[in-house]
């Protein structure tokens, strides 16, 4: 794939901007993820030729829209190998399917007294609806813990599961810490006392190929910004004898089959959890992207940014003082890392100044931060559009930052 590097980045625009007058090294991809020509184009072409709510109307646009929604349904369903186009909710990301299913799924099957699990490098997207869900039923969270290396210890995960044990919901890859998890196992475990499985997947679907049926996953959920597709999208799958099972998350129009004073009755799936006008265009968007990604080839983005990963790895550890949070031996593009007596915002913003662009603070990860007894990491993360020579760039400009700040 490092042959295809310069064409790929010509397909990004924004790769071609300067920052403070220099080129931009973008290294903030776990964050949000650039967007290449073919997204920025449809968005542009719907907006300016068929632009016209969907579902609803029997005129061309209407229609035009309609179609093209539905097929990027197909899109997602075929992106992730999903046994029916029913199985796939659209969202606004991968926070609102968390809460959606916390929701619907906690309407329909939680009660006093049962219980949640969930792991201890969760992004808050995957901790705060689960509670919030348990302050309205009365239930009870469980934590699984992960270690020094930031691998969960899925040793202790049957100890936490009991009869009251409802859901398990974790992180395909933390946000924090890069850890790939073993989800192939969580489910196993889980499902031989027929606990449903939820699975984050804002950190894994744009760097893993994601089978949910060979996963047995009950639920799937990733956002399309960090999938190089447009802010305001996602998917959420759902196994559908669930999905028909659970209560809808909002009410309004086309979540309705018939309204009356007396009694609503809901769409059929998907559409059910589908309520008012949808991010269309967006969605439409997004199935563009996924296509993109598609087309390179997950398993070669996979080892490439695996590649991306080992190189960085190597070279940060070579500077004094600098210690990396997480390193567990199956790891997605993500490297966080504090370095002694530097805080890590100001360590980011000198770096600003040189032209890139890392994450620095908790990463909506407070908790993993509490594990280590550490305020916030600065947090580098690859995708496929990036380079050795950026790495090498930024390498020498963090060195120079330690000795301006040291």
């Amino acid at each position: 794939m490092k042959e295809q590097i310069d064409k790929i980045r010509t397909d990004f625009p924004i790769l071609g901007t300067q920052v403070n007058k220099k080129p931009l090294v973008y290294f903030d991809n776990a964050a949000t993820t650039q967007k290449p020509q073919i997204v920025i184009d449809t968005i542009t072409e719907y907006y300016s030729k068929y632009n016209a709510n969907i579902h609803r109307g029997v005129h061309f646009l209407s229609n035009f829209a309609t179609e093209a929604t539905e097929k990027a349904r197909e899109v997602a369903r075929k992106f992730i190998n999903a046994d029916a186009v029913e199985e796939i909710v659209f969202t606004s990301g991968t926070t609102e399917s968390v809460n959606l299913v916390a929701f619907s799924f906690g309407e329909t099957f939680i009660e006093k007294d049962d219980e949640i699990i969930v792991s201890e490098m969760e992004h808050h997207s995957n901790i705060v609806p689960w509670q919030m869900l348990c302050q309205r039923k009365g239930a009870i969270l469980r934590v699984l813990p992960f270690n020094d290396a930031g691998e969960l210890e899925i040793a202790k995960l049957p100890e936490l599961i009991n009869s009251k044990t409802k859901i398990i919901s974790v992180a395909h890859v933390s946000n924090a810490l890069g850890t790939i998890n073993p989800i192939r196992e969580i489910i196993k475990i889980a499902h031989k006392s027929n606990i449903p499985v939820f699975i984050d997947g804002a950190q894994a679907a744009q760097h893993i190929t994601v089978d949910v049926k060979e996963l047995d996953c009950d639920f799937y959920a990733f956002s399309g910004h960090k999938a190089y597709g447009p802010t305001g999208t996602g998917v959420l799958y759902g196994k559908k004898n669930i999905l028909e099972k659970m209560t809808p998350y909002k009410g309004g129009g086309e979540m309705i089959a018939k309204v009356s004073f007396e009694k609503t009755t809901y769409n059929s799936l998907p559409f059910k959890f589908e309520a008012g006008t949808p991010n269309y265009i967006d969605t439409i968007a997004l199935a563009k992207a996924l296509d993109y990604i598609t087309d390179l080839g997950l398993d070669k983005i996979y080892k490439y940014e695996t590649e991306l990963l080992e190189y960085a790895t190597t070279e940060l550890k070579k500077i004094d003082k600098l210690k990396i949070i997480g390193e567990a031996n199956h790891k997605s593009s993500v490297i966080s890392f504090i370095i002694d007596d530097i805080h890590p915002s100001d360590a980011g913003t000198l770096l600003d100044q040189m032209g890139i662009a890392i994450r620095t603070g908790t990463h909506c990860a407070e908790p993993v931060m509490q594990h280590f007894g550490i305020s916030g990491t600065m947090r580098v993360s690859f995708a496929f559009y990036n380079t050795f020579e950026e790495i090498d760039y930024f390498v020498k400009s963090l060195c120079y930052v330690i000795s301006i700040l040291t």
